[in-house]
């Protein structure tokens, strides 16, 4: 009887605890960045109709086709981020989706953009208060890899981490599916053999999926299993190092937490 009764209080105090963060997870300012990408125009439907937020901010280089009085654009040049700092204020919550690829943008503008734009718009973000940054990498992304996209990615995590948000979450999707406007041959071959063959979701996800993972991590407390992240190598542990949250989230992971 006394275990059962220990298991039951403990049960109703994560209930009780779940229901505090989520009374509390209201009112939201939600920040976007790369909402015109395939990821991006998903998680802003999302905000939009979530009534946990009623405010949604899209830091974009140019206006996009967005109608709702919860958002707001915000125009600035990546190029020189630092003369909008005003752009990053006062968002409790920030997404960066931005990216390119190699095809697009060549070597250097994709390293400009997937890391230099992602780490300099994230240190804005902390300068200005953000508490939760999430960040859209990918599968096998690894600071060490000889390969300039996973390598690339690696390191945009690697310096994002090293920024001490109170909370991060990292999601590491595989090849996202999506109806894109641009032509991708080799990706759009990839994509119908994926819908094919990959019917458990174990190489690929939908880009909706990811979007609704994002948002659906934002309102729920972090896990008991999230772990702090030390600090960079030759820096002495702080207290706000020990405080903070760093999830990262391979492909079922988001998958779980998009469907569920």
């Amino acid at each position: 009887m006394i275990v059962k009764e220990v298991v039951d209080i403990n049960v109703i105090f994560q209930h009780l605890l779940l229901q505090t963060y989520s009374v509390k997870m209201s009112g939201l300012t939600a920040l976007v960045l790369g909402g015109s990408g395939e990821v991006g125009k998903q998680l802003v439907k999302e905000l939009i109709t979530n009534n946990s937020f009623s405010r949604v901010v899209l830091v974009t280089r140019r206006s996009l086709d967005v109608t709702s009085d919860k958002v707001e654009q915000k125009i600035v040049d990546f190029d020189k981020l630092e003369d909008y700092k005003e752009a990053f204020k006062d968002a409790q919550i920030a997404y960066c989706c931005l990216g390119t690829t190699r095809g697009k943008a060549g070597a250097n503008g994709f390293v400009k953009v997937d890391r230099e734009y992602v780490v300099t718009s994230a240190q804005l973000l902390k300068e200005a208060g953000c508490q939760h940054f999430h960040l859209v990498s990918s599968t096998g992304a690894n600071k060490d890899s000889c390969f300039l996209y996973t390598k690339t990615k690696g390191e945009t995590e690697k310096q994002v981490t090293e920024l001490g948000f109170p909370r991060l979450t990292i999601y590491r999707p595989s090849l996202l599916l999506c109806d894109r406007q641009e032509s991708r041959i080799g990706e759009k071959v990839a994509q119908v053999l994926m819908r094919g063959f990959d019917w458990r979701n174990k190489m690929s996800i939908g880009t909706d999926t990811v979007a609704s993972a994002m948002v659906t991590n934002t309102l729920e407390s972090p896990s008991q299993d999230t772990q702090p992240t030390p600090p960079p190598e030759g820096q002495t542990p702080n207290k706000a190092w020990e405080a903070q949250k760093v999830e990262i989230l391979e492909n079922g992971d988001i998958l779980r937490l998009g469907i569920d």
